[in-house]
């Protein structure tokens, strides 16, 4: 583990290469698993105040499950998650072009509708953060359908935490990131 500010990282996130490759995998990502994106109990509130802004770039299941679920849900777990489309299939916000998945929150973002992109854990993915109250542990969440991404990431030689840097620096500021690029430099030397 890496320890930088009140994180620890496995040490899978700085050795294991990632790229994603929507063209291979289609965002199977977003269509996948046992529940919706993992959502922060502060992401609940944006959710919606922007659904409004959203809604005309989700397709008519999407809103369906919204207006029937609401725009997030507690999983089986009891942890907070965006709502499916047909129980447990693709996220409620996932869009289509040309068969491969996109966010409509992200579309909404990118169409200037708003100012925030989409759920952390989605930007951040494949990081998952398992949240302590003193400190947070970032982990690799290793899946089959991303393996277009590990061969794409190992053809380019790009890093996990490289790859999500924006979404990194997002989630705990352009200062960390610049920490733990100096840990890896002194691990490396």
């Amino acid at each position: 583990m890496i320890e930088v500010g009140s994180t620890l990282l496995h040490e899978d996130v700085v050795k294991e290469n990632f790229v994603c490759n929507l063209n291979r995998c289609k965002g199977a990502c977003c269509i996948e698993g046992d529940s919706g994106a993992p959502l922060n109990h502060d992401e609940l509130a944006i959710l919606e105040e922007i659904y409004p802004k959203v809604k005309p770039f989700m397709t008519a299941k999407g809103i369906q499950a919204v207006e029937e679920q609401g725009t997030h849900v507690t999983d089986f777990e009891g942890d907070y998650t965006t709502p499916c489309v047909d129980t447990n299939k693709e996220c409620a916000y996932v869009t289509w072009e040309n068969g491969i998945t996109k966010c409509a929150i992200e579309k909404a973002y990118e169409q200037g509708e708003m100012n925030w992109k989409k759920p952390i854990s989605c930007h951040l993915y494949p990081i998952r953060i398992t949240a302590y109250p003193e400190f947070d542990v970032l982990h690799y969440d290793r899946w089959n359908i991303c393996s277009p991404a590990c061969s794409f990431g190992d053809e380019l030689k790009v890093k996990v935490h490289e790859f999500l840097k924006e979404p990194l620096i997002r989630k705990y500021g352009a200062a960390w990131y610049q920490e733990l690029e100096e840990q890896l430099a002194e691990i490396n030397s």
